[in-house]
């Protein structure tokens, strides 16, 4: 089994669960924010720090 211990992850704002960095994420990890399509759609508006 290859596992995969070393990758970034991050907190789902509207799950609360965490996620991680995926190779289609490959370029654009730092403007993800969202583990799933369903949780971006079913977002609230956010303030930002």
């Amino acid at each position: 089994m290859h596992r995969k211990p070393h990758l970034p992850s991050k907190t789902c704002p509207v799950c609360q669960r965490p996620f991680a960095w995926r190779k289609k994420w490959e370029r654009v990890w730092d403007e993800v924010r969202y583990c799933s399509e369903r949780c971006r759609r079913s977002k609230t508006p956010e303030v930002k720090p």
